[in-house]
């Protein structure tokens, strides 16, 4: 593997960071929060948020200081080097509505890219204290043992996952897919975290996941360990999925032709 050795030193700051982050939700869990918005009245972002993130960006940063880190809360940053060949891609707190409303569904999510290729994913599920990590040509895991997708064969026999964007534009848009794609699966859910749903799919405990106007910290680190564990990740033209596509279709890899064809309908 090109650059094993920063590898394995990535993957130990990455679980040194998913550890500091996860004791900061536990931490501030079901307590008072301060609570503020971003894009909408229905982006949150809270202190917990903030603090995650600061955690994250301190420990990395220590590790590697010559390394760019790309987060929900700060962007780039101020670190004066965003054009490293090594990036970072944070998300503190995906899923910070249910967080907020102490609904269990809720994690952090920590990749690092190399020369523009994701090659280390760590999602921690804060609530459950479960950690997915995938390095590339590694397979992914779950708390050290061995994950694969699922067999579902048919969109009729899957279960499914969704999320609606917090751009209120895009609403109308989701819900036209989201109704077009339930009458033709076994059941759809809409859980919060885009994260924790990809790893749901490399788990096997769903079948595939959908969601538009994604962030390449809401992805970077699950798509990953969808890939590792033998899923398949597209846009809605049937194309690679990457960084700032509209729409994410994410699958075991059985249904992924049969739900690409229920929701390309509109990107011909």
């Amino acid at each position: 593997m090109p650059n094993e050795p920063l590898i394995r030193e990535a993957t130990k700051i990455a679980h040194q960071a998913a550890d500091a982050a996860a004791r900061i939700h536990r931490g501030y869990a079901g307590g008072p929060l301060n609570i503020d918005t971003k894009s909408s009245d229905i982006d949150l972002v809270t202190e917990v948020d903030r603090l995650s993130e600061a955690a994250i960006r301190e420990i990395i940063g220590r590790a590697f200081p010559d390394h760019a880190i790309l987060g929900e809360e700060e962007g780039q940053g101020t670190r004066g080097n965003e054009g490293a060949a090594a990036r970072w891609i944070v998300d503190p707190l995906d899923g910070t509505v249910n967080y907020a409303h102490g609904f269990p569904f809720y994690s952090v999510s920590i990749a690092l890219e190399i020369d523009g290729q994701v090659v280390l994913g760590i999602v921690h599920d804060s609530a459950h204290d479960g950690r997915y990590l995938a390095v590339r040509g590694e397979g992914a895991s779950y708390n050290g043992a061995p994950i694969a997708v699922s067999g579902a064969a048919r969109v009729g026999d899957a279960l499914l996952a969704t999320g609606f964007p917090y751009r209120r534009e895009w609403v109308a848009r989701s819900l036209t897919h989201f109704n077009r794609v339930v009458p033709e699966a076994r059941a759809v859910r809409r859980p919060g975290s885009a994260a924790l749903d990809l790893c749901m799919v490399a788990h096997g405990r769903c079948d595939g996941f959908w969601e538009f106007a994604l962030n390449a910290w809401d992805v970077a680190a699950g798509l990953l360990i969808l890939e590792e564990a033998g899923g398949q990740a597209s846009n809605g033209r049937g194309e690679r999925y990457s960084f700032g596509d509209d729409l994410l279709i994410a699958t075991n890899g059985h249904v992924h032709n049969e739900l690409q064809a229920l929701l390309a309908l509109d990107h011909a």
